[in-house]
């Protein structure tokens, strides 16, 4: 009986182990996709925003983590620098819009070295679907109106939605998605404007990066 017993807790015990081990490798290689997929995820929406034919660095490793009050945020944001040859082409900055209708929006916005923004992406967000879900580009190209635009100081004017005096369009009973994203991108642009040189001359902090 003892001996069947002691048996069988070892069967048991083998098959515990044995199926911890296949948890793990299942579990390490469905991590390693999801890291691959993110990668190439963030790096379409990089391309999409930055065309990959006025680079030839690596964008995704070439990047500062940085913080400021400007950018919505105190918590970490990341600059990706985009270069030819070495000479400073564009920078996508993550940045958050604190004032969302239903809390923070996350954006990525992408500057060209001029100042004049090249693309505006939303990463993460969670306004009310079908009047402040506009800003994500799969449902609207409302982002697409701010492609060439430029924020000259803090006090223009222009930089507004329609509502408030401003060129952006607000969403039809929706106008405070807008409105932050607006702000938001303002505040990237200005922030940009006075630390591009300093962003550029920095060694990149994201280099290795899984």
């Amino acid at each position: 009986m003892r001996l069947s017993i002691k048996k069988n807790s070892l069967v048991l015990a083998a098959f515990a182990i044995v199926c911890t081990a296949i948890v793990g490798i299942i579990n390490e290689t469905t991590q390693g996709k999801i890291a691959y997929q993110e990668q190439q995820h963030l790096l379409n929406i990089l391309h999409s925003i930055i065309s990959p034919e006025r680079l030839n660095n690596d964008i995704y490793q070439d990047c500062l983590i940085i913080s400021s009050p400007q950018l919505g945020s105190l918590a970490p944001q990341t600059v990706y620098l985009a270069k030819f040859d070495d000479k400073p082409v564009a920078a996508a900055i993550t940045t958050i819009a604190p004032d969302g209708y239903n809390g923070n929006i996350e954006l990525i916005v992408a500057l060209n070295y001029d100042g004049s923004i090249s693309g505006v992406r939303a990463l993460k967000h969670q306004e009310t679907p079908g009047l402040g879900d506009k800003i994500e580009l799969r449902k609207s190209t409302w982002v697409n109106n701010f492609i060439g635009k430029t924020v000259k100081d803090d006090k223009n004017s222009q930089w507004k939605v329609r509502k408030d005096g401003g060129m952006f369009d607000q969403f039809t009973g929706a106008t405070i998605t807008p409105r932050a994203v607006v702000k938001a991108v303002k505040k990237t642009a200005l922030y940009f404007a006075k630390h591009k040189q300093e962003l550029f001359a920095q060694t990149s902090t994201c280099r290795g990066q899984e």
